[in-house]
């Protein structure tokens, strides 16, 4: 086994946990889970969290972490809605929320690359900052922006296609796709895994280690405001505490996908199959007649279970590459 077929391996065993799941909760809630509402519930929601779930990976594959992302989702969503009421203009108040997340990205790039603090205390620093300016921007209170769902940009971004398939799972697939292509497929992404791999080694084969993790702060800015962008398209609203839930739902889709806490290893298939687990699990958990307080212990379970999976693997991985080179020895 070698480290292409692991990565492969890593994406179908999280499929397969998908697979068994959903079967459980439909032999025990076969009302709800062959019924297509709550697929459609499914879909409206689970993009959310896999898009930030799929920026998230690269930034882990590269051995960083954005503890942030929960409070630039609020600010992207604030800055859209503010600017859409001020001037119906959807194009502007799009372009200044990802100019936004950009910006915060930027913050949390040079805190990190140049002043050269640890990413998870540079971003909880951030999260509180930001968390905090957009508070104080909207004095703590929501805004409404009902007349967007007149606007086109409602329609193209969380529209139903044929009535049945909420847009925002068509923008998931679609980025998915491309980060995937520059993962696998451009130098950018070889730079990531180099520098996930050793740092050091990357950057004496010529990798600009300090460009890309910025890059890669700057990303996961974009689309956290991109996120804000799209849940205040699909409530037509905004609240001060929009992000917070996401934090913990995207973690767990990051991990239980098969990345790696230490950076190096990471599947963006197998991080879409962890989001769509743990959006789920709380339905299946609800409808199983467990109380909603459930959740998060069967969320800590899942991610235990999936990293001691992941690590048995990674274990019989090196322990298949040792054999081998003794035995070439």
């Amino acid at each position: 086994m070698n480290l292409f077929m692991l990565r492969h391996r890593v994406p179908v065993l999280t499929a397969f946990i998908l697979v068994a799941l959903w079967g459980l909760f439909t032999v025990s809630s076969p009302d709800t889970f062959l019924h297509g509402r709550i697929y459609i519930s499914f879909m409206s929601t689970i993009p959310f969290t896999a898009m930030l779930a799929f920026a998230l990976t690269l930034l882990i594959i590269a051995r960083e972490i954005d503890m942030s992302f929960p409070a630039v989702v609020a600010l992207g969503g604030f800055v859209f809605s503010q600017i859409f009421q001020l001037t119906q203009s959807p194009i502007l108040a799009f372009g200044a929320a990802i100019a936004a997340g950009i910006t915060c990205g930027i913050l949390n790039g040079i805190l990190v690359v140049y002043f050269r603090i640890p990413s998870i205390i540079a971003t909880i620093g951030t999260q509180f900052f930001l968390g905090g300016l957009t508070t104080v921007l909207a004095d703590g209170l929501a805004l409404s922006i009902p007349q967007v769902r007149d606007s086109w940009i409602h329609t193209l971004m969380v529209g139903r296609i044929a009535d049945f398939i909420p847009a925002q799972v068509l923008w998931a697939l679609l980025m998915v796709f491309l980060l995937w292509l520059i993962l696998s497929r451009h130098v950018f992404g070889d730079n990531v895994n180099f520098i996930g791999d050793n740092p050091k080694a990357a950057r004496v084969m010529g990798v600009s280690v300090e460009r890309t993790r910025l890059m890669l702060f700057m990303l996961m800015g974009a689309v956290s405001a991109l996120v804000g962008v799209f849940v205040s398209l699909e409530m037509s609203s905004w609240w001060p505490n929009q992000g917070q839930g996401y934090m913990l739902l995207v973690f767990a889709s990051v991990f239980i996908g098969g990345t790696s806490v230490l950076g190096g290893r990471g599947t963006l298939v197998g991080t879409l199959f962890g989001a769509c687990i743990i959006g789920i699990l709380e339905a299946g958990i609800i409808s199983a007649g467990l109380a909603g307080f459930w959740t998060r212990l069967i969320y800590g379970v899942t991610i235990l279970a999936s990293l001691m999976v992941h690590s048995m693997m990674l274990k019989q991985h090196m322990g298949s590459w040792r054999r081998l080179l003794f035995n070439k020895g």
